[in-house]
């Protein structure tokens, strides 16, 4: 079963070193950005109230890894796509989940809160669960050549492009808060269209690959997250989570932060270029775009929908 995306692991993409810097800086930015929302409050609500952001963690760096292996050992994916989809799924949630969780009618605060532990946590889990997945997938399929995932040359990475935005954002927010009431709305915005040069920057160095081989990948991408996205509102529904809260679940479980999965791939420290594994980028790419579009529309159709208070 899809044998013909065998082709994607033999691809080498381009990308330059200057042009992996200007991804690093952008998700910085955008992460920066994110920081500037996140206030003390959201993580006192997490600690006195610990069982639904507890849930969504589960979600997010358990379920949702441990179904995306499920899911390539089932399809029996090649290498690429298979690692691809595994490390976007021990990402943490996108930076435009918060937003998409106001037009659903969601709980904007409770997403927040998600975004801002869910953003912390990935420092470590992150890599923990590609390191683990990676290797178990590896083990377990005589399709791959011998690869070495680093988890903590990765934990390096993640720590400098979310840990440090992170508190610097925090930092700056704390020190300057009317300055910061005054800036974050346009950062959002501003974080929204760098997130898709972000991604359209990723794709335009690889274009004529990414033409010819979109239709091979874009029901694998569909598929992984109405996955991602009916886990979270599963497991909340098992909860018995309130609607409201089963909806920001769901669409932080959903909307995964693609860039940086993209910013890691491209890091010749973690993947090196003989690799050849472009898949993986597809894979990323891929999500990009479309988790903003299936979120855009989860969002437009629970904005018609009213709450049960249940």
């Amino acid at each position: 079963m899809f044998q013909s995306l065998e082709v994607l692991d033999n691809i080498r993409l381009n990308f330059s070193p200057e042009g992996l810097f200007a991804m690093n800086i952008t998700l910085a930015f955008i992460m920066f950005g994110v920081a500037l929302d996140i206030k003390k409050e959201n993580f006192v609500s997490v600690i006195k109230n610990p069982k639904i952001p507890l849930i969504g963690m589960i979600s997010q760096f358990l379920l949702l890894p441990a179904i995306t292996y499920l899911l390539v050992r089932i399809l029996n994916l090649t290498p690429s796509i298979a690692l691809g989809m595994i490390l976007v799924a021990a990402c943490p949630g996108g930076n435009i989940s918060n937003f998409i969780s106001s037009l659903a009618k969601a709980d904007v605060a409770l997403s927040v809160s998600l975004t801002a532990v869910a953003t912390l946590i990935s420092i470590f889990m992150t890599p923990f669960n590609f390191a683990f997945w990676g290797h178990l997938y590896i083990k377990s399929s005589p399709l791959l050549r011998p690869i070495t995932i680093d988890p903590y040359q990765m934990f390096q990475t993640v720590f400098i492009l979310l840990g440090i935005p992170l508190v610097l954002g925090l930092a700056f927010a704390n020190k300057f808060p009317n300055t910061t009431k005054m800036i974050i709305k346009p950062i959002k915005i501003a974080s929204i269209f760098a997130f898709f040069g972000f991604v359209v920057g990723a794709l335009a160095a690889n274009f004529d690959h990414f033409m010819n081989y979109i239709g091979l990948i874009i029901f694998i991408v569909i598929l992984h997250n109405a996955l991602a996205i009916l886990t979270g509102y599963t497991v909340s529904r098992i909860f018995k989570l309130p609607q409201i809260d089963r909806r920001t679940i769901a669409i932080e479980t959903g909307i995964q932060n693609s860039g940086l999965a993209l910013v890691l791939i491209f890091n010749p420290k973690i993947f090196p270029a003989d690799l050849h594994l472009g898949g993986m980028a597809f894979i990323a790419a891929g999500w990009g775009i479309w988790h903003i579009i299936s979120g855009m529309g989860l969002a437009f159709f629970w904005s018609k929908r009213k709450i049960i208070l249940n």
